[in-house]
C-alpha cells in the first residue's frame, strides 16, 4: 500500500505563485508515472501535470507555461511549481501515483486563487 502525503496548498491571489509536494512511501515497486490532477467545485477531476520515471512530462493545455512538474526519485516526490495563477486554477489537487500497475491517490490540497 502507497501512502501520499501533500503539502503546499493554500489562498494566493491572482498572479501569485504556489508550490505543491507529494511525498510517497510504502512501494514495492519503482514508481512510475507521478503527477497531479485537479477538481473545481461541481467538475470532474482532471489531470493537470505528470512527469514518467524517465523525465517525460505530459501538461494540461491551459498550465502550459505557467506550471511545473518534477520528481525526486531518492524522495520519491513529485513536485508541481504553479506560477501566474488564475482564478479558474482554483481547485483541490490530488497526488497521484502509480506503482507497479496500481494507481494511488493523495487525500488532496486546495488551491484558492482570488482576483
Amino acid at each position: 500500500q502507497v501512502h501520499l502525503v501533500e503539502s503546499g496548498g493554500g489562498l494566493v491571489q491572482a498572479g501569485g505563485s504556489l508550490r505543491l509536494s507529494c511525498a510517497a512511501s510504502g512501494s514495492r515497486f519503482s514508481l512510475n508515472v507521478m503527477g497531479w490532477y485537479r477538481q473545481a467545485p461541481g467538475k470532474q477531476r482532471v489531470l493537470v501535470a505528470v512527469i514518467g520515471s524517465g523525465g517525460s512530462t505530459t501538461y494540461e493545455e491551459s498550465v502550459k507555461g505557467r506550471f511545473t512538474v518534477s520528481r525526486d526519485n531518492a524522495k520519491n516526490t513529485v513536485y508541481l511549481e504553479m506560477s501566474s495563477l488564475l482564478p479558474e486554477d482554483t481547485a483541490a489537487y490530488y497526488c497521484y501515483v502509480v506503482s507497479g500497475s496500481v494507481a494511488y491517490w493523495g487525500q488532496g490540497t486546495q488551491v484558492t486563487v482570488s482576483s
